[in-house]
């Protein structure tokens, strides 16, 4: 489960921003993950949780919002909705998809209180 991880680094790049920029509280952290990430949303919430406690995040809102993944069709040109890389095109049935969006995990704002 590398949701883990990935919470670790986000509370990381947090706290690292936090001493940086004199805040000591988060309280809310807004993310975006895209559909073709490879991200459980649930699963990065449920890490996160987890961690916060004593940092700078504790009693903090994580809000996920999830992005759909687009792509190209290479057959047919068309920019399609996907869920997966594996699908075909739902315009041709073509299998030669270029992912063009959704794939990324960003913090996208951090609501927080200085002093």
């Amino acid at each position: 489960m590398h949701e883990i991880s990935l919470a670790g680094g986000i509370l990381r790049m947090v706290e690292e921003v936090a001493a940086r920029e004199h805040f000591w509280r988060v309280s809310q952290l807004r993310l975006e993950v895209g559909a073709l990430a490879g991200v459980e949303a649930q699963a990065l919430r449920f890490a996160l949780t987890a961690m916060m406690p004593g940092t700078c995040l504790e009693g903090g809102k994580i809000t996920i919002d999830e992005i759909p993944g687009t792509a190209r069709c290479l057959h047919c040109a068309a920019s399609v909705e996907i869920e997966s890389y594996l699908e075909p095109c739902p315009r041709c049935g073509s299998f030669t998809l270029q992912a063009t969006g959704g794939s990324e995990l960003r913090v996208v704002d951090l609501v927080v209180f200085d002093d």
